[in-house]
């Protein structure tokens, strides 16, 4: 039987599947990994019926995710919510895991998309969100990477700096609230910063203090996104951000100065500001010029726009918008923010409406069409 045949009966296992009371997504991960394994072991060794063994495999996979799913969500619920500071336990068999699923035998990408599904937690949706690709091309990487890594002993670990970012998009998935996985990231962080001579693993973890410090003002009671701007400051963790900002410093003493340091900077910068009026906003520009530099990350770029709209004002930001490509996420909703900034409203509500149906979560379209509403009530009473 070959892979076209195998990958032929995909539908009709999903659909079992999903019959049987499987969610889609965990569904369709559950197939996928009932592929690999097909085009693994059917060559030697063919089923009698193929859409049995199909099934039969792919919902034991299922059980098994759901199962660990299950206990990792108990480990979450006892965990404290805030991450306790200072040093880590020196034993972890989640941050070896980490380090095996970064196999050199794969590229960093696929690693770390491999480490997010298999140790993360995370789904496939997920993270193809964060790495701005379509889900499906997300999901043949995977299952390719799944492949090149089924006859190979994990015996050798991977590098440092494709867990970093493993560790980094697990928090960032955490922090966004969709899965909450930020303190156990600040933990495995925490662990790798203490066992390695990496200046980027202490700026990582000063980045994430940092963001993590301000987590408690960034939704109102009703669970509506409260921008920056609009945070009440005094909900700001002084102990977490006095903490990221000495981890900060001293990493920056190094010299060695990398992305996750410069992240860091920029957070410190907006930390150290009693309003908002009062954030160095010149400061955040240079920091995201040396991002850019870094990085040449798109998402950066956009950032830096909003920075220079507020440092040298909105139609500043706006040139510096008008260089990015239109369709990355986010930009419609930033060109509508530094429309209002520039007194265009109709321009900026028209905007904000239309990133509200592009937003990737209930929170930020909600969050969206309220701007939106606000701004044509304002042109209302006028």
């Amino acid at each position: 039987m070959n892979e076209a045949l195998i990958r032929s009966l995909t539908p009709g296992v999903l659909g079992m599947l999903v019959r049987r009371g499987a969610d889609f997504a965990a569904a369709e991960d559950a197939v996928q990994d009932a592929l690999v394994e097909a085009v693994r072991s059917w060559p030697a060794d063919p089923p009698r019926d193929a859409t049995g063994w199909l099934v039969t495999v792919a919902w034991r996979r299922f059980l098994d995710a759901t199962r660990a799913d299950t206990a990792r969500r108990r480990r979450e619920q006892r965990a404290d919510e805030e991450p306790a500071p200072g040093p880590a336990s020196a034993a972890d068999d989640t941050l070896r895991l980490y380090f095996l699923c970064a196999h050199p035998s794969l590229t960093p990408s696929s690693a770390v998309a491999l480490t997010l599904r298999a140790v993360g937690g995370l789904t496939t949706r997920q993270i193809a969100q964060a790495y701005l690709v379509p889900e499906a091309t997300m999901a043949q990487r995977i299952s390719r990477a799944k492949r090149t890594v089924s006859g190979v002993r994990f015996d050798q670990p991977g590098d440092v700096a494709t867990v970093l970012r493993v560790l980094y998009l697990v928090f960032n998935e955490g922090y966004s609230g969709d899965v909450d996985l930020a303190a156990e990231a600040i933990r495995l962080t925490r662990l790798l910063a203490a066992r390695v001579d990496h200046p980027e693993a202490a700026g990582l973890l000063a980045l994430m203090l940092l963001h993590h410090a301000r987590r408690a003002a960034r939704t109102a009671p009703d669970g509506s996104l409260v921008p920056l701007a609009e945070q009440d400051r005094s909900r700001w963790d002084t102990r977490l951000i006095a903490e990221g900002v000495g981890i900060l410093q001293a990493a920056l003493a190094r010299d060695r100065l990398g992305e996750f340091q410069a992240q860091a900077a920029v957070a410190a910068l907006h930390a150290d500001a009693l309003t908002a009026e009062e954030t160095d906003w010149v400061q955040i520009v240079e920091w995201y010029d040396e991002l850019a530099r870094l990085t040449d990350s798109p998402v950066v770029r956009l950032n830096r726009a909003v920075a220079v709209g507020e440092a040298d004002g909105p139609r500043a930001g706006l040139a510096a918008l008008a260089a990015l490509d239109p369709a990355l996420p986010r930009y419609t909703a930033v060109s509508a923010y530094l429309h209002e900034r520039d007194g265009d409203l109709p321009t900026a509500a028209r905007l904000y409406a239309e990133a509200a149906g592009k937003a990737a979560d209930l929170a930020e379209r909600d969050h969206l069409t309220r701007q939106a509403a606000r701004l044509n009530a304002r042109r209302g009473r006028r």
